[in-house]
């Protein structure tokens, strides 16, 4: 059993003691840490809190416990029931509700779920309030409601369908010609609730045809529900077979999005963010963000286009950040996460979706010559074990020193931006590990330049 707790709140595996798997008990401290929170924080005047969930088998016993809790807590809950994290976000805006719980655990296998913490902008808690209601929840600073005080709860499913209307509300989302272009659309969503959501987007966008893999959300996950290449076989074979012009993969709460080609080549997931930012960045001129471990084509097709590109520290509400400080008009992360201000500040497979297709049907193009327009890169990702007793702070210090004459970058790890080539090394959170992230133009190359510093970091350490 597994139970971690962090700044973006807790997952875990189902059931297993207090304190070492994701059980009742440790669901309602949280939660009722996290209402305390609200409560001492919120400037919002509504009692509300929304409340959605993905697919998982474990969904309904979670929600029972959470909505009970805030109930509990003196607040009024709009379940949502089954809806993507995207959609429990604009939920929450459009409730103008002080926050939001989301009940996912994004794309670990189904025996986890998780609780992730939304303000009352429907975006994630920041690390200083994540750290105050792990404090709370610690020291079990919290008072429940008097009966004369307590909460009500109202169900609501008509978040995905407005969310859809908003999607197809945005100015640079092309219906008629995604209408017109006639396209065959191939979707695989792990049996979880982007299968609602992404069939009922494409009729409304006015896709021809859909082929569905997938999409009866009962949480039982045909495959590793992560969206990387090797779990991809069957849309991948189905588009070799002809019956589609583009193929959709979405994680089990749809925050991120993969795209397969019409002849079942990988599009990349870093190269989601990149396609939709290029389309934008025709239509609407300013900066993009990404996050230092994502592909360097976003700063390619930004600076092509005559636009600033920053780099954020990893993680969502960093990426937002910076967003946010800089102004920029897309963004997201390498793993397919579209973040489009236009729309809301999260990663959404939806917008993605959306934006991909007005952007394939204008420019003419199969989704394979699409792809062959943007600069080519190829990512590795290592690792470097080491012993507890090691500094890793005075390491990457040591690591940074070592690759002055180069541009670095220091505000998550170390990053070296070689002139072909760049190397990212972040420590572990959770084990004496360093992540060492490379890229470059081909997959050899990459994985030489990553082995060249990791050589480097254990001479250090010898």
């Amino acid at each position: 059993m597994a139970l971690i707790k962090s700044i973006s709140g807790i997952r875990g595996t189902i059931g297993g003691r207090v304190g070492e798997g994701l059980n009742p008990l440790d669901i309602v401290k949280f939660t009722a840490a996290y209402a305390t929170f609200i409560r001492r924080t919120t400037e919002n005047p509504s009692s509300k809190i929304v409340v959605g969930r993905d697919a998982r088998v474990s969904g309904e016993m979670v929600a029972r416990c959470v909505v009970g809790t805030l109930m509990g807590m003196g607040f009024d809950v709009v379940d949502i029931g089954l809806a993507t994290t995207p959609t429990t976000e604009l939920a929450v805006t459009m409730e103008k509700a002080c926050g939001g719980i989301i009940l996912t655990a994004s794309h670990n296998p189904k025996q986890w779920n998780a609780l992730k913490l939304l303000n009352e902008r429907g975006e994630f808690l920041n690390a200083a309030e994540g750290n105050e209601v792990l404090r709370i929840a610690e020291a079990e600073d919290f008072d429940f409601a008097d009966v004369e005080h307590l909460g009500h709860v109202r169900c609501d499913d008509s978040f995905t369908r407005k969310h859809i209307e908003s999607v197809l509300a945005l100015d640079l989302v092309d219906v008629d010609a995604i209408r017109a272009a006639g396209f065959r659309v191939a979707v695989d969503c792990v049996d979880s609730v982007g299968g609602i959501a992404i069939p009922a987007l494409l009729e409304a966008l006015g896709v021809k045809e859909i082929v569905k893999l997938n999409c009866t959300p009962d949480g039982l996950f045909p495959h590793n529900p992560e969206p990387l290449p090797q779990h991809l076989t069957e849309i991948s074979d189905l588009m070799k077979s002809g019956k589609a012009d583009v193929g959709f993969v979405v994680d089990p709460d749809v925050d991120r999005l993969a795209i397969i080609c019409e002849n079942g080549d990988m599009f990349g997931e870093e190269y989601t963010l990149v396609a939709v930012a290029d389309y934008v960045l025709h239509h609407t001129p300013g900066s993009t963000v990404s996050n230092l471990s994502s592909s360097r084509a976003l700063r390619d097709v930004t600076r092509a286009c005559g636009q600033r590109y920053e780099a954020a520290a990893v993680g969502e509400v960093n990426v937002v950040a910076k967003m946010k400080e800089i102004g920029a008009v897309i963004g997201g992360e390498g793993n397919g996460g579209v973040i489009y201000p236009a729309s809301h500040y999260g990663r959404d497979a939806l917008v993605g979706i959306a934006l991909f297709l007005s952007h394939l049907a204008k420019s003419r193009k199969s989704v394979s010559a699409l792809r062959a327009g943007y600069p080519p890169y190829c990512i590795t990702k290592q690792r470097v074990e080491l012993t507890p007793a090691i500094n890793v702070d005075a390491l990457l210090a040591a690591v940074k020193e070592k690759y002055a004459s180069y541009e670095v970058t220091d505000i998550d790890g170390v990053k070296i931006d070689f002139p072909d080539s760049w190397v990212h090394l972040r420590k572990s959170n959770t084990e004496p590990i360093i992540r060492v992230y490379a890229e470059a133009a081909t997959m050899q190359l990459a994985e030489a330049k990553a082995a060249d510093v990791m050589m480097v970091i254990r001479s250090m350490i010898a």
